[in-house]
């Protein structure tokens, strides 16, 4: 074994931040001197000394370039890593909808038989939630690889390939993703415990109360019984999905027995709250990059309320581990979806509120907008090419600030990568809403008319209202500007677009990009419910 080693993350063909200080870092003995030096267009060298176990060096910024080398040396080992591109490098954070394979979206086999995508390359990071003997040993294997491995490809976060792919054919440098995702995951799991202030604390509370009194190996055994035991359902359960006319949860639950998911809170359970930013975030911090594209919520319906705290201190935390508080977060609002048994319990209208506060909020952020992206009775859809090109947008406009439109390959035009939304004008019979677009909105759908728009009255009851779309000049508004004339209350208190937690109306679209109009609500300032 050398005296040193480099994260795992640094490995042969990976891809390096251009443009940003660069940080290479590792494990050591104490006192070592730790030299890394860079060849390229402007070779660089710097060193520094293995302090508690670690090291952390900082190279200068460098141009966009391929086939550079990287060397670290402790004076006895070195090594040495090959075909470096300096390109853009992006985070593939969130759960099941990020986390969802190429191979196994509607348009991945025929992108892996006939894509030629030469400079995308991807490092996934280790998905293991703890890190013993077999967590080290599995990370030996990982490793940054092209599209050219379609072995390594099929397996690639599809929303991170479509979103990377774009984004090199529009920038014309290489783009790496890191993947680092897992299915079902709270954005609690995410987070450093100290990072969960206020009522976010709940999540770390609840986890504690739950393991109380229990030895770190009693918890252990108790998560691989239950994952032995959710092996065999989730066997039973295939097995009568597929025998059953017309199965039923209910059905199933018969059958199968009780579903235990997702498991006792254990430091082995990704669930748990804190266990994946240890596991699996500060296994890639602080690697030099540009930000995070994030696609999670599902799994915080259940506290909605809560989310728009939660997330905004997931961001806080990040950009400290990475020591950049000019991070860059593209948040995914979440599409339509509704179980077909469900009823419409509106908290993932909540979720996509908070989500687009963020956005308004928080520096540095940008939303892609995906409610349009969601199948009904199915919460993975299958179409992630919409969700890239989505997150794409927003990566281009609001941190690379170049504005493409649908009807253009190569040369920037007037586009916001989303229709925003503006307090709105409070009227005695109705409301104005102002909403900034590439160029225009349009209508479109089955029936052409302006569905999903409600107005709430002054004793607090939401009533469905007709909304037209007004022209510019009665207002003097500029190009770019929409105002939406909103009727069907006296006196409203509140208005509110596609607050509902599943519909396949959506009826408003930016002319330009196709990007729908997110869904908003506002309340009349004063009004006391």
């Amino acid at each position: 074994m050398p005296n040193f080693q480099t994260a795992r993350i640094f490995s042969d063909n990976m891809v390096m931040q251009f443009g940003k200080p660069l940080s290479v870092f590792g494990t050591g003995v104490d006192g070592t001197k730790i030299t890394v030096s860079i060849t390229g267009e402007e070779a660089a060298q710097t060193a520094t000394i293995v302090k508690n176990g670690r090291w952390l060096a900082m190279l200068p910024p460098q141009p966009a370039q391929d086939c550079v080398e990287l060397t670290v040396t402790d004076g006895q080992d070195t090594a040495v890593f090959r075909n470096v591109a300096m390109g853009a490098v992006w985070l593939a954070g969130g759960q099941s909808n990020m986390e969802l394979e190429l191979q196994n979206c509607n348009t991945g086999r025929e992108s892996l038989e006939n894509d030629d995508t030469p400079n995308v390359r991807f490092y996934y990071t280790m998905k293991k939630s703890i890190a013993d003997d077999s967590f080290f040993e599995s990370e030996q294997q990982m490793g940054w690889c092209d599209f050219s491995n379609k072995e390594s490809a099929k397996c690639w976060s599809a929303v991170g390939y479509y979103f990377a792919k774009e984004l090199s054919e529009r920038l014309g440098v290489v783009v790496g993703i890191i993947g680092c995702n897992w299915g079902g995951t709270s954005a609690s799991a995410w987070l450093k415990r100290e990072y969960a202030d206020g009522e976010t604390a709940i999540y770390f509370d609840e986890y504690d109360k739950a393991v109380e009194g229990k030895s770190l190996e009693q918890l252990k055994q108790e998560y691989l019984d239950y994952q032995q035991y959710h092996a065999e359902w989730e066997r039973k359960s295939a097995e009568y999905y597929n025998n059953t006319p017309d199965p039923t949860w209910d059905g199933c639950l018969e059958y199968c027995g009780e579903n235990k998911y997702p498991g006792p809170p254990s430091p082995l359970n990704p669930m748990s709250p804190g266990v994946l930013h240890k596991s699996m975030v500060e296994r890639v911090a602080p690697y030099t990059m540009t930000g995070v594209i994030w696609y999670q919520g599902e799994s915080d319906d259940h506290r909605p309320e809560m989310y728009y705290k939660l997330l905004s201190q997931m961001i806080r935390c990040w950009r400290d581990d990475w020591s950049d508080d000019d991070l860059f977060f593209v948040i995914g609002q979440l599409p339509m979806h509704k179980w077909s048994a469900d009823e419409d319990r509106k908290n993932w209208c909540v979720i996509r509120e908070a989500q687009a506060r963020i956005c308004r909020t928080v520096q540095n952020t940008a939303l892609a907008v995906l409610t349009d992206c969601g199948e009904y009775n199915e919460i993975h859809p299958k179409d992630k090419k919409t969700p890239g090109h989505r997150f794409c947008l927003a990566a281009l406009n609001g941190f690379y600030h170049v504005e493409f439109t649908d009807d253009t390959d190569d040369e920037p035009g007037f586009s916001t990568f989303s229709p925003e939304v503006y307090d709105p004008l409070w009227n005695t019979d109705s409301v104005d809403v102002f909403v900034s677009t590439g160029m225009s909105l349009e209508v479109r759908g089955g029936t052409g008319e302006l569905t999903g728009f409600e107005l709430m009255s002054p004793d607090g009851e939401w009533h469905k209202a007709q909304a037209e779309i007004s022209g510019r000049d009665s207002w003097n508004a500029g190009e770019g500007t929409e105002i939406l004339h909103i009727t069907g209350v006296e006196f409203p208190c509140g208005v509110r677009y596609l607050w509902t937690n599943y519909t396949d109306d959506i009826p408003l679209f930016d002319s330009e990009n196709g990007v729908p109009l997110p869904p908003f609500i506002f309340t009349k300032p004063g009004y006391q419910g």
